[in-house]
């Protein structure tokens, strides 16, 4: 198997090296791909040097899978061609998720529906992935009728420019500014850009996501924070559900996820938190309780690390569903 990871310098393409190599993954060879700015520069990874090159070479180098993580423009444009010539593309910006033709895939929730004619795989975006990671089984036992979800998102997710930002600020330096406004004990209602409903593109993300993925007939609210935090993204949700239920239905539907931790014992103060979910892929919840003011609605609070099942290991594990299927060997 041979794997084309373009956007290998950025934050997410160096976490997909890291979790090839704790995961295994077998390949023949790997071509690291980056702008224009880097072609020529070495990486090495599993005790080799690799050079990186341009999208034109790595499309003639025939790989049977190309990882894309360097925005929605290289992807609009590059994905078909890789396409074209055979190659599974799996895609981590938002340039294909809502297209008709492309299926949006969360290995756990719904990987089986993959076929060999998929060539371009969309990864949904990093807070839907959580988001659905737990809500997915509640929905399948009990039917979610509304979601009302506010994220506390990661400065991660906008890119190293924005981590230099927080680490300036708190060093009390002045330098580049990836946001509008200080990030550094503060906390800004505004993640990508503003669309003329009102909503953020990255609110609308969570909305239109979920329905393509989960049942387009729920009701969906989100709001999007960004938040001075570098481990993780939290989620605060709130769910009404078509039929009753337990607690402990609920504590033991979630304990049996596979890919789910259930971190709620708040006698002992356990809860997740992005400070302790960073470099883990599994998707922590906790503070589980029913809401008393509406019938057959429960609040969640949900972390993981945006680098990871967020990201980097939902588009591994989507390669290992191929493989698994039998697509690529």
């Amino acid at each position: 198997m041979k794997i084309a990871l373009i956007g290998v310098t950025g934050m997410v393409g160096r976490v997909i090296l890291d979790l090839i190599k704790e995961r295994n993954l077998f390949f023949e060879d790997i071509f690291l791909v980056a702008s224009a700015a880097s072609i020529g520069k070495q990486i090495n990874f599993l005790n080799k040097n690799y050079s990186i090159i341009s999208l034109e070479k790595a499309i003639n180098l025939g790989p049977d899978i190309a990882i894309f993580t360097a925005g929605r423009q290289v992807s609009l444009k590059w994905a078909p061609k890789f396409a074209e010539k055979g190659t599974i593309v799996i895609d981590n910006s938002s340039a294909w998720r809502m297209d008709n033709g492309t299926k949006l895939i969360i290995p756990e929730i719904n990987g089986s529906i993959l076929t060999l004619e998929d060539k371009i795989i969309a990864n949904p975006n990093c807070s839907t992935i959580q988001m659905l990671m737990v809500l997915a089984p509640i929905h399948k036992n009990f039917k979610i009728k509304r979601i009302i979800v506010s994220t506390y998102q990661s400065v991660t997710g906008t890119g190293m420019k924005a981590v230099k930002q927080l680490e300036n600020e708190y060093k009390g330096e002045n330098g580049e500014m990836a946001y509008n406004y200080p990030i550094h004990q503060n906390a800004i209602p505004h993640c990508d850009d503003f669309l003329q409903n009102g909503y953020t593109k990255e609110e609308m993300k969570l909305l239109n996501e979920t329905h393509k993925i989960l049942d387009s007939k729920i009701k969906i609210s989100a709001t999007a924070v960004r938040v001075p935090v570098i481990g993780g993204h939290s989620e605060s949700i709130n769910i009404t559900l078509e039929n009753s239920f337990e607690i402990s239905e609920i504590i033991t539907l979630l304990n049996n996820t596979s890919g789910v931790t259930v971190e709620d014992d708040p006698a002992k103060l356990k809860y997740p938190m992005p400070i302790f979910c960073k470099g883990k892929d599994e998707v922590f919840v906790g503070r589980i309780r029913e809401d008393f003011s509406e019938k057959n609605s429960l609040n969640l609070w949900v972390v993981s690390d945006n680098l990871r099942k967020g990201a980097a290991t939902n588009a591994v594990q989507i390669i290992e569903n191929i493989i698994q299927k039998g697509f690529v060997k």
